[in-house]
Order: structure tokens, then C-alpha cells, then sequence
């Protein structure tokens, strides 16, 4: 078994914890930065929408560029340049004096932001076949408590000025640069090396990868169905919860906290012990049944109590993707572990394009006056068909051996 160094383990979680973290804090914030240029709410919540939509575009461009490029020349120079990448962006969002200037920040980040296919390159690097799915927990667990520090955070700092929060993530990205330079060792061997290839290092290239046979194509597919199924929630769970319960931003973040919480004791302390207990094809198959019964029950739930038992029940979609990705990278050798991350993570990026504006114009439409039935929950149930999709095609590889 590869022994994992847990100086550089430690060193890409804090990574992509300020990654997301800096994506997280931004949310709340950026649209009333905007605003500070654009006096007009209508115009501001538009030119916000733009700004994440080039963010996600963006990543979805070069992710596949970072991660054939990590193959070629290592990962610590790539997440070097992204750790200088991000804190580039979050000084640009600082000294922003106009529109243009928040439109490149956001392409500048979403350039590093990529930098997420290189985390889940580096982890494979110094994980063994058996530990993989452990660690890509771990990964998720980060991304999980990113997304429920980070909105805090933000939220906290913003009281001193709406550009301190994006000032302190700056600084905090530059300590981690540091310490990254000195202390974090390559993970990439020279023997598994692998030149680049322009050919290969874009997006729709990197795809083929994905169906180089039955089994990548698989687990590829169960992945894609399952983000495209989490951004129905994602997309909608504000909208429904406002329109369905009349929910306060209280009791919004109460239950986006209890599931980000959920998340993270989930990844970083039971999925072994899931994974020991019923292999990782199970796992799949567990969390994609969970996940099924839980959007079937948010599109009819109440606005109760209940609504948080369904959380805890959702949350346990999470164990789906890293067990899926640590399946994947093991079908595959060293040298192909940044192209095949590279093209994880637009596929990833792709579902944050397509899905927010599938989910969302459903939900409009379906609570119209133009709408034959009145069904508010509706982008859950377009969640229920996705993780179907994706436990028939889990269901079909149990017949194959890994």
C-alpha cells in the first residue's frame, strides 16, 4: 500500500477548501458589489448571472488544459500558478473600480478555479487503489465545509466593507502559496510523465477518454447524472423554499448548513465503513437509492420538520461521486490520472451551465399561470429521473469485475 504523505494531503485539502471557500463567500457579496456600479436591482441580479456563468465556462475550458498540463510537467507548479491565479482574482475583486474589471475576476478565477482537477490528481497520486475512494471523500468532505464556512465568513467579514471578505481570502491563499512552495513535494513521478498535447487538452477531447470502454463510460455517466441531479437542488432550493414554505433566510441557512455538516461527518468519517461494509459498487447503488427517495420527498414535503429529516437522507448522495471517481481512477494508469481529472471536472462544469438553466426555468414555468399543473417541486423530480439513469447504469456494472 502507498504510504500518503499527510503534509501534501493536508496542503491540496486547504487548497481546495479556499477555492470553494472564496466561490462561497462570493455569493452573497458579489451582487451587491455590483450594485455599487450598477444602481438598478434587475440589471445588477443579470450582469451577477453573467459573471458566474463565465466563471463556470471558464473552468469548463481549462480544466482539461490544467490537468494535461499537471501529466506533463508535475502538480505543484500547476497548483502553485493556481494558488497566484486566486489570489490574483480576489485582489481584483478588492480594488474593482467598474463592471469589467469584477467580469475579469471572475474569468481569473475560473482559470484557477480549474485547479480542481489537479487536486483530484494529486490525491490519486499518493493514494493506494484501496484508499482512493477514502480520500476522495475527504475531498468531498473539504468542498462540504468550503461551501458552509465560506457563505459565514463572508457574511461576518462584510460588516467591515464588501471588499474585506474577498481581502482576507487573498491573504489567507497567499499564506498557503508559501507554504506550498516551501514544504509540498512534487507527487507526480517522472516515470509516469506524459507530453502534452493541445490535441488532447481541451474539453471535448478530453471526453474520449471517458468512453475508452464500457466500464470508464459507466462510471463516467453515473457521475455526470448525479452532479447534473445535486444541481437541481442547488439551482432551485432557494426559489422552492421561499415559494412553498415562505421560508426566512434563517431557516434557509439552517438547512443548508445542516446539509453541508452532513456532508462533511459523512465523507471524512463513515464512508470507509460504508465502503468496507458493502463494497463500492453497493455504496453507489445506496447512495443513488437515498438520493432518489429524498427528491421524491422534497418535491411533496412540508414545511415541517420533516423537511430536515430529508436532508439528513440526501446528504447521503454524496458518498456517490467520490466512490465513483476512486472506481474510475483505478481503471486507468498514472500517467492519465490529470487528463482524466482534467475531464471530470469540466464534465462537472458543464452540469453547473446546463442544470442551473434547465432547473430553474422548469420551476418557473410549472408555477405560471401558463402551466397545465401547478407542481413547484418539479426540478426534483427531473433529480429522480437523473439518479435513475445513473443507478441503472450502476446496476449494469455490477455484471463486471474490479
Amino acid at each position: 500500500m502507498k504510504k500518503q504523505p499527510n503534509s501534501a494531503l493536508i496542503f491540496v485539502l486547504i487548497t481546495l477548501f479556499l477555492e470553494v471557500m472564496g466561490v462561497a463567500l462570493s455569493n452573497p457579496i458579489l451582487p451587491k458589489l455590483i450594485n455599487q456600479f450598477v444602481d438598478h436591482v434587475p440589471s445588477s441580479a443579470s450582469y451577477f448571472g453573467i459573471a458566474m456563468t463565465m466563471y463556470a465556462i471558464t473552468i469548463f475550458i481549462c480544466s482539461p488544459l490544467q490537468g494535461a498540463l499537471s501529466d506533463q510537467f508535475g502538480r505543484k507548479p500547476l497548483l502553485i500558478f493556481s494558488l497566484l491565479g486566486s489570489t490574483i482574482s480576489y485582489f481584483l475583486y478588492v480594488l474593482a473600480p467598474n463592471l469589467p474589471w469584477i467580469f475579469l475576476a471572475s474569468v481569473v478565477d475560473g482559470i484557477t478555479g480549474a485547479s480542481v482537477a489537479v487536486v483530484f490528481a494529486y490525491v490519486a497520486d499518493i493514494s493506494s487503489p484501496e484508499t482512493r475512494s477514502q480520500n476522495f471523500g475527504l475531498v468531498g468532505a473539504t468542498f462540504g465545509l468550503g461551501w458552509i464556512i465560506g457563505p459565514a465568513l463572508g457574511g461576518f467579514l462584510a460588516m467591515g466593507g464588501l471588499r474585506l471578505p474577498f481581502l482576507v481570502a487573498a491573504l489567507l491563499t497567499l499564506l498557503n502559496l508559501s507554504y506550498g512552495i516551501i514544504f509540498v513535494r512534487e507527487s507526480h513521478q517522472v516515470a509516469n510523465r506524459r507530453s502534452f498535447s493541445w490535441a488532447k487538452a481541451n474539453p471535448l477531447a478530453s471526453f474520449q477518454l471517458l468512453g475508452k470502454n464500457a466500464q470508464i463510460f459507466s462510471l463516467a455517466v453515473i457521475i455526470f447524472c448525479n452532479d447534473l441531479g445535486v444541481q437541481c437542488f442547488i439551482s432551485t432550493w432557494v426559489l422552492y423554499t421561499a415559494y412553498k414554505f415562505n421560508w426566512t433566510t434563517v431557516q434557509l441557512g439552517l438547512s443548508l448548513a445542516l446539509l453541508g455538516v452532513m456532508t462533511a461527518v459523512i465523507m471524512a468519517l463513515a464512508l470507509q465503513a460504508i465502503i468496507d461494509r458493502f463494497g463500492e459498487l453497493k455504496t453507489i447503488q445506496l447512495g443513488l437509492s437515498l438520493s432518489l427517495v429524498g427528491y421524491l420527498l422534497y418535491a411533496q414535503a412540508q414545511p415541517n420538520w420533516t423537511v430536515y429529516a430529508i436532508i439528513i437522507i440526501n446528504s447521503f448522495n454524496f458518498v456517490v461521486k467520490p466512490t465513483a471517481q476512486g472506481l474510475l481512477s483505478n481503471q486507468l494508469s498514472a500517467k492519465q490520472q490529470g487528463v482524466l481529472s482534467g475531464a471530470l471536472a469540466s464534465q462537472g462544469a458543464l452540469t453547473s451551465i446546463i442544470g442551473p438553466f434547465i432547473s430553474t426555468n422548469l420551476f418557473a414555468y410549472f408555477i405560471s399561470a401558463h402551466t397545465p399543473i401547478h407542481f413547484p417541486g418539479i426540478s426534483f423530480i427531473l433529480g429522480v429521473w437523473l439518479f435513475a439513469i445513473a443507478l441503472w447504469f450502476s446496476l449494469k456494472l455490477t455484471v463486471r469485475s474490479f
